[in-house]
């Protein structure tokens, strides 16, 4: 992993909420500079950028909701390639490939005249998180100089929400998410525990977030569109998960990954210690945004890890 800083970043907990109503490039482009020069965050020529979009499955036809906009990836590769970054693209989907999903989904497609790399997290390294467990961790994302995380705004059967923090998710390679989460699920606050700890690890990475269209009602896979007209950049993932959830309304303590980072005493947990350097939480309007009501265990069926394992092994074999 690249130790320097090829980035400029302000260090302050600081979170840039943006107008954006649609995924038009040149617009879209703009806003995320704005949003970025609000945090403090500037690329410098040369670095390897690593783009790490919600590619969580391709089976969410016809809108892809439950997969990171193409346009949005689109507009942030581009915004990277303009500062003089070398990019590439990548996930660990709970199905199929990154590159499989990428494909079906559209992205691949949009990317393509740009020329970037798109990438399948097929090698990893174990890492030792701090609370205790040993997690395989995509090589690509250890090996770039700047990790890029780009969640979707969606709502979750199990975690209530899925935003940022969450979005890290993906860099545990394979069947290794699924067995985290049959092994972890539902054991005290193990799986909260994991996923917190997961952004440590990257010291140079930053969260852009794309609430243009989220996902309401139910997911990560089939809820309904909600044109919630957001962007959203931090290099903290807990300030902006916190701040998108007074956004659309959400009970905090249905947020499991916020109970966690409350225990922790994170200060990202704390609207009142979020400096908001565009927009604050009040100037968007989410009226209607519906979440679950009731959770589903975290925990998977052994046999949910199966189909992924053959989903993932029959879009490698088709590359």
């Amino acid at each position: 992993m690249f130790f320097g800083m090829p980035i400029k970043r302000d260090e302050k907990c600081r979170v840039a909420l943006q107008h954006c109503d649609d995924y038009g490039r040149s617009r879209l482009k703009e806003k995320i500079d704005q949003a970025c020069r609000a945090i403090g965050f500037q690329i410098k020529t040369g670095v390897t950028v690593l783009l790490k979009p919600n590619l969580v499955a391709a089976g969410s036809a016809p809108l892809h909701l439950a997969c990171s906009s193409p346009e949005f990836v689109l507009a942030v590769a581009e915004w990277c390639l303009d500062h003089g970054a070398q990019v590439k693209v990548g996930d660990s989907p709970a199905f199929g490939s990154g590159k499989m999903v990428m494909r079906t989904c559209g992205m691949a497609e949009s990317l393509q005249p740009l020329g970037v790399e798109l990438v399948n997290f097929s090698q990893s390294r174990p890492m030792e998180m701090a609370c205790g467990l040993k997690v395989p961790i995509a090589s690509e994302v250890l090996d770039c100089d700047v990790l890029l995380n780009l969640p979707r705004v969606k709502a979750h059967n199990q975690l209530y929400v899925s935003l940022a923090v969450k979005n890290y998710f993906g860099v545990v390679v394979g069947w290794r998410k699924a067995l985290h989460h049959a092994v972890n699920g539902d054991v005290a606050n193990r799986f909260e525990a994991l996923l917190l700890d997961l952004p440590g690890l990257f010291p140079t990475a930053c969260s852009l977030l794309d609430g243009i269209v989220a996902m309401h009602r139910t997911g990560p896979m089939k809820g309904d569109p909600f044109p919630l007209g957001l962007i959203g950049a931090s290099f903290d993932p807990v300030a902006l998960d916190t701040a998108v959830m007074r956004v659309i309304g959400a009970e905090f303590e249905k947020n499991r990954l916020w109970i966690e980072g409350c225990r922790r005493k994170m200060v990202g947990t704390e609207l009142a210690k979020i400096e908001f350097s565009l927009k604050g939480p009040d100037d968007f309007l989410a009226e209607g945004f519906i979440l679950p009501e009731q959770l589903k265990p975290v925990t998977f069926h052994p046999g949910r890890m199966l189909v992924g394992t053959c989903r993932r092994l029959v879009g490698i074999l088709k590359e």
